[in-house]
C-alpha cells in the first residue's frame, strides 16, 4: 500500500523536509500496518532533523508518535486486531506517514474515552511525563520543581502531575501569554524569561533555598542558572536540549550542592512490554480523571510538516501540535 510521507531529504531545516509517496508494505512477523489519523510533533523531531539525534540516515521519514487504525497485522501479533484503535509513542522514527508498517510491541489500544488527535498529543510527552515524574526522581509532597518551557506541551503536563502530586511548581516562560496558560495548568509562579535568566527570581520565590528539581529541556543556555537555582541535594534531570547540547558537565559543580544529575530517555523506560503498558495506561488514567488533560492549540496538515517545525523552533507554538495526514 502506498501513502504519503514526510521524508527528511537532508540533516538541516525545516526545507528538508519534503512531501512524498511512502510505502507500507504488508506486515511481516510481529508486525502491524495502520492507516494513520493524527500524527504528534515532538521537539525530538527537530533534534532530528538537525542530526542532533543521529536516529536516521536520510532520506528517511521522522516522527515518533502517531494514532491510527489497524489495517492488518502479521503472523503472531495476539494483542491487536483490524479495526482497533491504536497509538504509539517509539523509536525508530517514521511516523510523519499516512500509512506505516511497524513492530507491533510497540503499539497500544486506546481507551473509549481517548481520541486519535488527543492520543498523538499526549502518547509522547504524556509517557515522558509519566516516567520523569515517578520513576527518574519520584516527587514527594512539598517539593519544590522548576520546569523550562511551562508552556510547551510537555511542560504544561509536568506542571499539573507535578503540582497534584503536591509539589510547589516554578516554570519559565518566554511570553506574559504563556505564562498564564502555565498559571492555568498547575504552574504557581511563571517566570518570564524573555531569553534571560532565572536564577534570581527562582531564589527570591524560595527564599534563597532554590528547588528540590529542575526538569530542564533547555540544554546549554540553561547550565549556570540551573546550578544556581538547585537547593541543596537537589536533583538535576536532563531530558532536552532546546537551546543546544550540554557541555561537559563539571563534577565539582554538582559536587558544591550535592546534586544528582539525570540524562534520562523514555525509551529505555518503554523498552519491555510489561513497562510500556503500564505507563501508558497511567498517562490515560490521568487524563481520564483530569490530572493532565490534551491542549492541543495548532493543527497543521501533514504537508505543512515544515511549517510546523519553523512555528515550534521559534517559539509561536502553545502547548501540543498535531500533524493531519
Amino acid at each position: 500500500m502506498t501513502g504519503q510521507g514526510i521524508v527528511l531529504a537532508r540533516h538541516g531545516g525545516p526545507d528538508a523536509l519534503r512531501l512524498q509517496p511512502v510505502e507500507a508494505p504488508a506486515p511481516g512477523p510481529g508486525e502491524v500496518r495502520l492507516r494513520q489519523t493524527a500524527v504528534g510533533l515532538n521537539y525530538i523531531d527537530v533534534y532530528v532533523r538537525k542530526g542532533l539525534y543521529p536516529l536516521v540516515t536520510p532520506p528517511a521519514v521522522v516522527g515518533m508518535e502517531a494514532a491510527g487504525v489497524v489495517v492488518d497485522v502479521g503472523p503472531g501479533v495476539a494483542h491487536l486486531l483490524p479495526g482497533d484503535r491504536v497509538a504509539y509513542a517509539c523509536l525508530p522514527p517514521g511516523a510523519y506517514c499516512s500509512l506505516r508498517t511497524m513492530p507491533a510491541a510497540q503499539v497500544v489500544v486506546l481507551p473509549d474515552d481517548v481520541d486519535d488527535v488527543t492520543a498523538a498529543a499526549v502518547m509522547l510527552k504524556g509517557m515522558s511525563a509519566e516516567y520523569l515524574l515517578h520513576r527518574t526522581c519520584r516527587i514527594r509532597p512539598g517539593a519544590t520543581v522548576l520546569v523550562h518551557g511551562a508552556a510547551g506541551g510537555l511542560g504544561l503536563m509536568l506542571c499539573r502531575w507535578a503540582e497534584r502530586l503536591g509539589a510547589k511548581v516554578i516554570g519559565t516562560v518566554s511570553t506574559e501569554d504563556k505564562a498564564r496558560l502555565a498559571r492555568e495548568h498547575g504552574c504557581a509562579l511563571p517566570v518570564v524569561t524573555g531569553g534571560g535568566g532565572f536564577a534570581e527570581q527562582v531564589l527570591a520565590a524560595t527564599g534563597g533555598r532554590g528547588v528540590d528539581i529542575v526538569y530542564d529541556g533547555l540544554g546549554r543556555d540553561g547550565f549556570e542558572d540551573n546550578l544556581r537555582s538547585l537547593a541543596t541535594c537537589g536533583h538535576w534531570v536532563s531530558y532536552g536540549q532546546a537551546s543546544g547540547p550540554l557541555d561537559a558537565v563539571p563534577l565539582e559543580g554538582l559536587s558544591s550542592k550535592s546534586i544528582t544529575f539525570s540524562r534520562p530517555v523514555l525509551f529505555h523506560y518503554t523498552a519491555e512490554r510489561p513497562a510500556l503498558e503500564a505507563i501508558a495506561g497511567n498517562l490515560f488514567a490521568a487524563l481520564r480523571d483530569g490530572v493532565i488533560r490534551a491542549e492541543v492549540r495548532q493543527r497543521y496538515p501533514l504537508a505543512a510538516a515544515a511549517e510546523a517545525h519553523a512555528d515550534l523552533e521559534s517559539r509561536r507554538t502553545v502547548g501540543q501540535v498535531v500533524l493531519l495526514p
